[in-house]
Formats: structure tokens, sequence, C-alpha cells
């Protein structure tokens, strides 16, 4: 039985692949820089798990596979290559995971994670891997003996083009991650088409700018044409949407927003001429939601307070917008916003865009930049937020939340939002 070692096995995605492999029978050790839920859950489900990386972790393994933030001076990258043992990126590990399955494959800057948890729900019998943990199964992954498995395809470092899909899904296109494409949106636009014409089956949302101008064969979206009659409503302190799809009838949703829409439609266009109608519309009722997305962690007549993993501009505005009909649902009468900006140079290339999405808010605190390995950039922030309120830190105490500052946020609607830390401090991690 062949042994493969994950360095960085604690990431969200890389942890999947672990499950994944380790349900077909492989033996899998990881190792990672420090202990996390998801070590701490990978050890409970029987993973030799080691912190932090050893050069005499690799010994004996047949295969290594790292994670995209390991570098060449890793202890363990190094000594694996001292030995001879075979090292695979995730990226070029894909096609061991994928090449006898029928990829359900989604990608796109903005709502991959939701359309691909959604795609979960509606093909239960189907194998899952994507990059958040989905509420219904409490995993990242779910394994089932399938051909069918839903995975959620990564742009940022072009890990889609090696996904094998059948079916390949795009909801819109931004100038992320152009780290990779030596800085031209153009070379990633060219990888989102590539990704799409790997693929059988093809579904665009073509309001998108990029994905309206490709002539290639398939399913079309209009968001604005093809869904209609968007009806949020609130029950208990749980949001549900429901809306019209084309011609064919009323679906509904847990969760909150027309971006929540968009991503059930582009599932459900994808599955119609191989799957009863019927039993879609059914299915879609039985979607959680994943964490950090909208992810409502306290709800009472005084206060909520939702955890979101919008980090980029577009995102935050979005939900934002779906905040704002939740607090009017809800009688939330007041809105806070609690803001850790991810990587400099995210923020230095969107610092007014991040202004603007935040303009709705009626209180807003920003905590320092969570820097996610990068170098210090020095940016005039107060510049861009006037009345932001900046603080050290933020902590859960029962249900309130305190800033180090001693101010007790306690009535209203206060989201977080963030891809860093911020989700375990709203948690009282």
């Amino acid at each position: 039985m062949q042994k493969i070692h994950f360095i960085g096995i604690g990431g969200i995605g890389i942890s999947a692949l672990a499950r994944f492999l380790k349900e077909k029978g492989f033996i899998i050790s990881g190792s990672d820089l420090k202990r996390s839920k998801i070590t701490d859950q990978l050890e409970s489900e029987g993973v030799k798990v080691s912190i932090p990386h050893r050069a005499s972790n690799v010994k004996g393994k047949d295969l290594i596979i790292y994670s995209a933030a390991i570098k060449e001076e890793n202890a363990e990258f190094k000594e694996a290559n001292k030995l001879g043992i075979k090292c695979l990126s995730r990226k070029e590990a894909l096609p061991l995971i994928l090449k006898d399955k029928r990829v359900f494959a989604i990608a796109g800057a903005h709502g991959k994670s939701t359309t691909s948890s959604i795609m979960a729900s509606l093909l239960p019998q189907s194998s899952v891997i994507i990059g958040a943990i989905l509420k219904e199964f409490g995993s990242n992954m779910i394994y089932k003996e399938n051909e069918n498995l839903v995975f959620e395809a990564d742009e940022s470092d072009s890990s889609f083009l090696n996904s094998n899909p059948y079916l390949a899904i795009v909801t819109n296109v931004e100038a992320e991650h152009l780290e990779h494409y030596d800085n031209e949106f153009q070379k990633l636009q060219n990888a989102y088409l590539q990704f799409l014409q790997t693929a059988k089956k093809r579904v665009i949302n073509v309001e998108d700018e990029y994905l309206a101008t490709l002539d290639i064969d398939a399913i079309r979206l209009y968001p604005s044409k093809d869904i209609k009659n968007v009806r949020m409503s609130v029950e208990n302190f749980k949001p549900q949407t429901c809306f019209e799809l084309k011609d064919l009838g009323t679906f509904c949703i847990n969760g909150m927003g027309k971006h929540l829409a968009i991503d059930a439609a582009l599932a459900i266009l994808a599955l119609i001429d191989e799957y009863d109608i019927n039993d879609l519309r059914t299915r879609l009722k039985n979607y959680q939601g994943i964490k950090k997305r909208f992810d409502i962690l306290h709800a009472n007549e005084k206060l909520a307070i939702i955890d979101d993993y919008g980090h980029h501009p577009t995102e935050i505005a979005t939900t934002l917008i779906a905040t704002k009909e939740y607090a009017k649902l809800a009688k939330y009468n007041k809105i806070t916003a609690i803001f850790q900006p991810h990587r400099y140079t995210r923020l230095a290339a969107n610092l007014q865009a991040f202004a603007d999405s935040f303009k709705e808010v009626d209180e807003l605190f920003i905590l320092p930049v969570y820097a996610a390995g990068e170098k210090k950039i020095v940016l005039d922030i107060k510049k861009y937020f006037p009345n932001a309120i900046f603080i050290k830190d933020i902590k859960r105490e029962g249900d309130y939340l305190v800033t180090n500052k001693g101010k007790v946020l306690e009535e209203g609607l206060i989201i977080g939002f963030g891809a860093g830390d911020i989700s375990l401090k709203l948690r009282g991690v």
C-alpha cells in the first residue's frame, strides 16, 4: 500500500485531497507549521500529522505532495529530493486523484465554493473535494463509490487546468492572482478559456464582462433576465432565498442574496439535461451552506454575529447587499462591519474599491492586515477610511465581541470579513 505524505496538510484545499486519498486506501501522513482545527480533525480521522516540518517526516514515504505555500528550502522537500522520493505539487497531483472520475469542476473569482457546495447537494451520490467546509457534512471532502466528483477548481496557481473536467462552470473572472500569470490579466483570461475548452459541457455567467466575449459552445446564464422574482425571507433568524429560473419554476435555497440565486442557477442549468428537475428542486432545499460564507454564528432579537470569508471588494459589496436585506427582515437597526484585510498586495491594488464596498455600513472596525507571508507595504489606509475605527484585536466573550480598546459590541448585526484569522476571533477559538 502506497504511503503518501502531504507537506502543508493543514490547508483547506490540500487537506481535502489527503482525506480523499485516505478513503481510496492510501496510507496518509502530513505535516504543517502549527496545529489547527484542520490538523486536529485529520488526526482524529487517523492521519498522522507532524508539527512542525522535519526532514525525518519523509523517510519511508513513496510519494510527497506539497501545497503551493511550500518553498524549495523546506526541510522536508529538500530531504525528499535527496532521498529520490517523487515530489508533486498539489497542481501536479490532481491527475492522480481525478483521472478516472467524471469531474464537475467549478471555477471563478467569486462564488466557486458556494456553487461547488450547491452542486454537492444536488448530486448527493457524488464525491466532493472543495476548499470550504460543507455544513451539511462537516467536511471539505465526501467520498462515494461513484464516478461523479464535484471539484472546486483553483485558478490561483492554474491548477484548474489539471482538473480533467467533464463539466466546467465559470462563475466570473476578475484580475486576481496575477502574480502567477506574469501580472497579465489576458494570460489569466486565456487560462479560463483553456479550462472551459477541456470540458465536454460548459456553463458560464455571460453577464461577466470577459465571459460575455467568449465564442464557445456553452449553456449561458443571463442573471438579469433568467432569474426573476427573487424573494428573501427570515424565519427564526434563518434566511431563505426563493427565485424563478427561466421557465423551470421556483427554487428555494437556505441563505440570503441574489448572488446565491445566481450560484444555484449555474449549478441547476448544468444538470437539467441529465437529472430530473423536480429532484433538483427538492435537493436544493437540503443545502445548508458552507462555513465562513454568511455564516450566522449567533442570532437573537438583539444581536447577530456573522462570519464571512469575503476578502475582495466585489465579494464584500455583494455580501453587504444581502446583509442589508437580512438586517431589514430580522429587524436589526444597525450594521457593524469588522474588516481584516488579507495580503498587502491585494489591499494596495484595491484600496479605493475596498473603501467603496463598505460605504453602506453604519460602523466599521479595521484590524491589522493579515499578511499571509507577504512583506509589509506601507499604506495610508486611514486616508481611504476616515470614519473607520482602527483596532489591534477583537475577541468573543460569550454572546458579545470586545475590542482591544474595551468597546463591547452587543447589539445590531455584526459581520466580519476576511480570509485570515478573523473567523477564529469571531468564534472565540
